[in-house]
């Protein structure tokens, strides 16, 4: 682990409550052990998982304020569920607070929540690690997607993605077109049908 990452850690303990600190390093170090996998730079994976959720501090409530206030742009879908702007937020803090410069790592923190179709390998390396965590607690399918996340990370982003659907489903939450338009899109990739 690098001085940064160990930096941002001594940071953001005190500031966070214990289950969401233990949620952040168990993204952090799965994280680094997909990046192994899929032959990326365990260091840049452990800096975005650390900060995929630096946001987290604040409440729901402060998040759309606070959005605002900084001028940060956020999709529809996010302000209708203002604890997705913890994504957003979390991009800004990392590049202002903690002086991340990287747009690799800002964007896998920038995307985490939502996803979209055109994820680097980062992006979605820190959008699995943050489902497949050791303290994620259990949920449907979950020993699946952590096995599919070493074999093959875009059929554990479908099997993911078809978790959260079903969650939302079964919530009385409305599922949104983008969300199903992307679930067909990984449903393609996963089934080989296209490589858009």
């Amino acid at each position: 682990m690098d001085a940064t990452i160990s930096k941002i850690l001594k940071d953001i303990r005190p500031q966070m409550k214990c289950e969401r600190y233990e949620h952040t390093l168990g993204v952090m170090y799965t994280a680094g052990a997909l990046a192994f996998r899929y032959e990326y730079d365990p260091n840049k994976a452990m800096l975005a998982g650390v900060l995929h959720d630096c946001a987290k501090i604040y409440t729901c409530k402060d998040y759309v304020a606070e959005c605002r206030s900084l001028g940060i742009e956020a999709t529809p879908q996010e302000m209708a569920l203002p604890h997705l702007l913890h994504a957003p937020l979390g991009a800004y803090y990392a590049e202002h607070k903690y002086g991340v410069t990287d747009p690799e790592v800002l964007h896998a923190v920038r995307v985490h929540t939502l996803a979209g179709k055109d994820l680097s390998l980062l992006d979605k390396i820190v959008y699995v690690a943050d489902y497949i965590e050791p303290s994620r607690k259990e949920c449907p399918k979950l020993s699946k997607i952590r096995v599919l996340a070493f074999t093959d990370i875009d059929k554990a982003i479908y099997a993911k993605l078809e978790n959260v659907v079903c969650y939302l489903k079964k919530s009385g939450y409305e599922v949104t077109d983008s969300t199903l338009e992307l679930l067909e899109y990984y449903r393609k990739i996963s089934e080989g049908e296209t490589n858009e």
